[in-house]
């Protein structure tokens, strides 16, 4: 399926308060979108808003918790009113806990799939109820836990699970409907967002992301290459697709690296905040799309730029090997 180029399209963007909502919002908009913000912070999405609209760009607020479903219809019927429909719909609200899952209360479970789970589902058939009128992009955001399980974040890895499940199951009904709808999972690897910051912590330390990291604004440019060239799945960071095709191979050996996990989760020297945003947002969780990680953070990820431009990849590797062939084959010298 071919779409609009990206400065014709309007995009709507939940979870667009902060991380990775947050870059793909900007992005759009610098490149000529029109764009619908949704989260739950008001405050901090009109002023993105007014952000947007003072470097040239469009943009509206709507405040949501998807969660609900008819705060998610509001969304859409806002979008339809601003800019008379929109052309792609951009799933990305999400939050997760640490911690046991037997130490979990009942009530963080549930929230934290109400926003993952059904957050991705109220958004899907909402966007979906309108891009079959005159054919669009759904585009979710699940993650490599989407493939994997990491323990001390069961229940989203559970969540993840379940929106793959979900999307793969829309896609194939779209496609049995013939339905002009591309319907797109990205799975991010680890982000420098402040997912961990906004985290329901039940962990003796703060939290921290296993490396490697990778920036927001990696996800930023796969979500809008999907965009205008829809794909069925998009892995953001190499390191994401070692480990599924490393478990696909070993499962059994996979397990075996939940002490290494946790580990490299729980961050040292940091006071314990365990609250997070998961029921409600917190003053200072919003308006940032990269987070604190301590250490490295890549800048781009080779496979992931790759996948995206596969023939463009493929054409330089044959360059690349028909320059190191001509440089290392033997020269025949001159007679004198």
């Amino acid at each position: 399926m071919t779409r609009k180029p990206l400065d014709q399209q309007v995009i709507v963007v939940t979870g667009a308060s902060s991380g990775i909502g947050l870059a793909t919002a900007r992005m759009a908009a610098a490149r000529g979108a029109k764009v619908v913000l949704a989260a739950r912070s008001t405050e901090a999405l009109h002023r993105i808003a007014a952000e947007i609209e003072d470097a040239g760009g469009r943009a509206i607020a709507v405040a949501a918790d998807v969660g609900d479903r008819a705060e998610v219809e509001e969304v859409a019927a806002r979008a339809i009113v601003a800019f008379g429909g929109f052309d792609t719909w951009v799933n990305v609200a999400g939050l997760t806990i640490y911690g046991r899952l037997e130490e979990v209360s009942q009530e963080d479970h549930e929230r934290l799939i109400r926003t993952n789970f059904w957050g991705t589902v109220n958004g899907s058939l909402v966007a979906v109820a309108h891009l079959r009128k005159a054919g669009g992009t759904l585009i979710n955001v699940g993650s490599v836990a989407s493939d994997l399980a990491f323990p001390y974040q069961g229940m989203y890895s559970a969540s993840k699970h379940a929106v793959k499940g979900f999307t793969d199951a829309l896609r194939m009904e779209l496609r049995y409907d013939e339905a002009q709808v591309a319907v797109t999972l990205i799975k991010p690897t680890s982000i420098d967002t402040p997912l961990p910051r906004r985290a329901r912590n039940y962990m003796d330390r703060e939290p921290m992301l296993p490396p490697p990291v990778y920036r927001p604004e990696e996800v930023a440019e796969a979500i809008l290459h999907a965009a205008v060239n829809p794909r069925r799945d998009i892995v953001v960071g190499g390191a994401g697709k070692l480990f599924t095709a490393g478990k696909e191979f070993a499962p059994g050996a996979f397990d075996h690296l939940a002490g290494p996990i946790i580990a490299m989760q729980k961050r040292t020297g940091e006071p314990r905040r365990p609250e997070g945003a998961l029921h409600a947002p917190q003053p200072d969780d919003t308006g940032h799309a990269r987070g604190d990680q301590p250490g490295p953070v890549m800048r781009t990820s080779a496979y992931t730029r790759a996948s995206l431009h596969p023939v463009a990849a493929a054409s330089a590797a044959i360059g690349l090997g028909l320059a190191a062939a001509s440089l290392l084959r033997p020269r025949r010298g001159r007679l004198s």
